[in-house]
């Protein structure tokens, strides 16, 4: 999990896609779990963004790191959440694009089960 922390950015916020009617209950649920939505406004048009489903999107920033696993249960649990953009346990290997243009890759440590199967 360690990995993971270090990458997500709580200046930038979590990107989580929501119903729009339900996006103020969600906006308050959110800062139960002390986090800070704002919706997303569009840089081209009038109003927040939408996305192909017809979504509100919302950037949820945080001071603290937080249990990240839990975190995303809580999220998906929420009525009105459609997705979020944590990915957690979704992927090994994460790729990241620096502003040089290099890439660093970061690999996932083994788990407990990764052990046990070899």
């Amino acid at each position: 999990k360690q990995w993971y922390q270090r990458r997500v950015r709580g200046d930038k916020g979590i990107p989580i896609e929501v119903v729009p009617m339900a996006f103020v209950p969600v906006i308050n649920k959110l800062r139960e779990f002390g986090l800070d939505p704002v919706l997303r406004m569009a840089a081209k048009k009038a109003g927040p963004v939408v996305t192909d489903n017809g979504n509100f999107v919302l950037d949820a920033k945080f001071s603290a790191p937080h249990n990240w696993d839990l975190l995303e249960t809580k999220l998906c649990r929420t009525p009105g959440v459609v997705e979020t953009g944590l990915f957690v346990g979704m992927a090994d290997t994460a790729y990241f694009g620096m502003e040089d243009g290099s890439v660093e890759v970061t690999h996932r440590p083994p788990t407990v089960q990764d052990l046990s199967r070899s």
